[in-house]
């Protein structure tokens, strides 16, 4: 079963429309090998299963892909690294932004927003996080896309929210990734009147979530991931939502790196800029329950994913409800992968 909605016109060739729902295939094989690993303590060995099932089957869509945001340089991650050819080779060159698993420690403990995550757009559009890994995010839905700024104060910022979704302050829900570095960001929204919602991992998960109706969450913030932030901007083209980044160097060293690499860490980096191309397509699939999507079920001779799937050219989101006959996977079953 799918549903979806559609905003905008869905123009482009059938190969184009289709690669979405290849990638959906892509990320179901990831989650169902890594969620074999779901309470098993073992973020490693589950990372590994969904890395060997997404690069299993990544190597059958029909794109020409080069992954610049994988698992690590070639050395030191022999799967999926960055810089690897994906796909047959056909088609026009495309960016590549993969997670295999992303929370793979909520994984290993069996807690929820832990999805299987990919996103292509047009070769050379993905914004460069090799300089600087973490950054300051700020991501809100269609109706505050215009009226949000970073550079704001959190008040601020939270009162134009609630103003554009036409409720109070107290009404909204914030996530926040459960870092120490984010106690004084958790007091300034506690301080407005607006509820937390506190995650361990998976920022992919809180922002999409962001977008979406009936999640639970209105807003994210905080530092995380400049990987995972420019995968979300993949996503959130095809929601009308935002994504606001600003570079976040840890030490000095890396703000000389950003300055070599000519980035201005005060700059706020818009959607458009962490991926200026708008043929993007996103796929992801619960591998845990979560704000966004269910997690695999394993049910006797049946397994059940859910998936979500967008594409920014046309701005359109599919909710993708998947039956598996279990036997088929039987090679990413924990004993044997």
């Amino acid at each position: 079963m799918a549903t979806q909605t559609t905003a905008g016109s869905a123009s482009g060739n059938a190969a184009d429309r289709n690669l979405a729902l290849e990638l959906v295939r892509v990320t179901e094989a990831a989650a169902i090998a890594g969620g074999h690993w779901v309470g098993a303590g073992d973020k490693n060995r589950a990372d590994g299963a969904a890395v060997d099932a997404m690069r299993s089957f990544l190597s059958t869509v029909s794109f020409n892909g080069t992954v610049v945001i994988g698992e690590g340089e070639k050395d030191e991650a022999p799967m999926l690294y960055n810089g690897e050819q994906v796909g047959d080779g056909s088609g026009p060159a495309s960016d590549v932004a993969v997670d295999p698993i992303d929370g793979t420690r909520l994984t290993a403990l069996g807690m929820n927003n832990a999805l299987a995550v990919i996103a292509v757009a047009d070769g050379g559009s993905m914004f460069d996080p090799s300089a600087v890994f973490y950054m300051d995010k700020l991501v809100v839905g269609p109706e505050a896309a215009d009226m949000v700024d970073l550079r704001l104060p959190v008040k601020q910022n939270l009162h134009l929210v609630a103003k554009a979704r036409g409720v109070k302050t107290n009404q909204l829900t914030v996530c926040v990734l459960d870092r120490p570095r984010h106690q004084g960001l958790v007091e300034e929204i506690r301080a407005t009147g607006a509820r937390t919602r506190m995650i361990l991992d998976g920022d992919v998960a809180g922002a999409i979530a962001a977008c979406r109706e009936g999640t639970g969450v209105d807003v994210m913030m905080g530092i995380g991931g400049t990987p995972e932030g420019i995968v979300t901007a993949c996503a959130v083209k095809a929601t009308g939502g935002v994504i606001q980044g600003r570079l976040a160097p840890t030490d000095e060293a890396e703000r000389e790196k950003a300055a070599e690499a000519g980035l201005d860490v005060d700059r706020i980096l818009t959607t458009n800029e962490l991926v200026t191309s708008d043929n993007c397509f996103f796929a992801a699939t619960g591998i845990t329950d979560g704000d966004l999507l269910r997690g695999v079920r394993y049910r006797g001779p049946q397994i059940t994913t859910q998936s979500i799937v967008m594409r920014s050219k046309s701005g359109t989101v599919r909710m993708v409800e998947a039956e598996h006959v279990a036997k088929k996977w039987e090679k990413y079953e924990r004993g044997n992968s």
